[in-house]
């Protein structure tokens, strides 16, 4: 039996659901005799390497439960992207403290530093156990179903688009269009989870724009006038990471971050929504409208997170403790879906997942990839509970 400290840290972007993940870890942790202490990173890497740790162990059972229902990054977050000179001083600390087992949760970024550092380790002869915890609003990491997060923040989108949708339609007199941007820098899973808010026939929204497909302004023009024509109004939704077809981002975004990707949002002082609202506004020729941006607001609408999104959350975190305390390394928990779309326990390897995004299939968007297919509906359908159900008066006016 490999007896050792446990250390567990939170990477990346929060969510409703990843402190449901760090419950998961310590509950199983302190079930295991091979783990002697857990340990939480104070900040991510960045606190692993400062040697800043909270004591998880010592943590009331209150506490503990208590993270199932809390939002964000109960230990703090970090995006630092390791460097070679960063490898020996983990490995230091590594061995100072007799931590065998490591375990992080977050995105892609995160499960490459989980694979780097094992790798190194096993490299230097140091037996350590690395298990990456899947955790992304963006639902983008390789070799799982979905990712814990993400159908929570969907439901968060949907229902802000659904809610929005209800204010155009009774505000179409004044304003005519309305442009609703969802985060993901490379894929399009939350701007397209936004079509369940539809129950009928021009129900927002009614155009969808993913990263997946490069934007044509003129076909979107034409797409957005004749909705206008249909239902005297225009709900559309786009992706922050929507792209022209010479690649150059709508958003306008030149900033790069630690990792070399697009920031995009507020973090790049960039919009999609700000400059698709200007090209519609040029268009339609004195029309009005409105843009919306939430930015990060969805990674702690606790209020709308998804119940068996933290259920799987937690089973993550106490599977990762399972399976290295059961000898396994460099795998990452992975969410398989069922035939009777009930979802089990699996795992990848962290050299499969690592720094790679996942993009829709193209089958999940529709040939004008101006919204989603059924294929997509029946893969998000699973995910997300029941959504409020809005009514509409009837036509019925009164006459003399």
């Amino acid at each position: 039996m490999l007896k050792g400290k446990a250390v567990v840290g939170q990477s990346g972007g929060p969510t409703s659901v990843i402190n449901s993940s760090l419950a998961g870890v310590i509950s199983k942790a302190l079930e295991e005799e091979a783990i002697t202490k857990i340990l939480g990173m104070n900040f991510g890497i960045e606190g692993f390497m400062n040697e800043d740790f909270f004591d998880l162990s010592a943590q009331s059972p209150e506490v503990i439960k208590g993270l199932r229902g809390t939002p964000s990054s109960a230990l703090g977050s970090s995006r630092h992207k390791l460097v070679e000179d960063d490898f020996p001083v983990i490995l230091e600390i590594l061995k100072k403290y007799n931590i065998r087992y490591f375990f992080l949760i977050g995105g892609n970024d995160t499960m490459d530093t989980v694979h780097r550092v094992e790798l190194y380790c096993r490299e230097q002869n140091y037996e350590l156990r690395g298990i990456g915890i899947p955790k992304t609003v963006d639902n983008d990491l390789f070799g799982t179903d979905y990712t814990p997060g993400f159908p929570s923040a969907a439901r968060s989108n949907i229902l802000n688009v659904l809610q929005a949708g209800v204010l155009a339609r009774d505000m179409k007199k004044v304003d005519q269009f309305v442009i609703y941007q969802t985060i993901g820098r490379d894929a399009g899973w939350l701007a397209a989870a936004t079509a369940l808010a539809r129950k009928k026939e021009g129900d927002a929204p009614h155009l969808i724009y993913c990263p997946e497909r490069p934007l044509a302004p003129e076909q979107m023009i034409e797409d957005a006038k004749e909705c206008i024509r249909k239902y005297g109004w225009v709900s559309i939704v786009v992706s922050e990471g929507l792209l022209y077809k010479d690649g150059t981002p709508v958003s306008a975004s030149q900033n790069k971050d630690k990792f070399n990707n697009t920031e995009f949002g507020a973090m790049g002082g960039a919009s999609v929504a700000l400059n698709v609202h200007r090209i519609l506004t040029d268009a339609l020729e004195g029309a009005r409208g409105e843009f919306q941006i939430t930015e990060s607001l969805i990674m702690s609408a606790f209020d709308r997170s998804e119940p068996q999104d933290l259920d799987m959350a937690y089973k993550c975190g106490q599977e990762a403790v399972r399976l290295a305390c059961g000898g396994t390394s460099a795998v990452m928990v992975t969410i398989k879906r069922n035939p009777d779309c009930s979802f089990s326990l699996g795992q990848a390897a962290l050299e499969d997942v690592a720094v790679k995004a996942r993009a829709m299939p193209r089958e999940y968007i529709n040939e004008r990839g101006n919204d989603v297919s059924d294929e997509f509906l029946n893969y998000m359908t699973p995910l997300i509970s029941s959504l409020p159900q809005f009514v509409a008066l009837e036509n019925k006016f009164y006459k003399e």
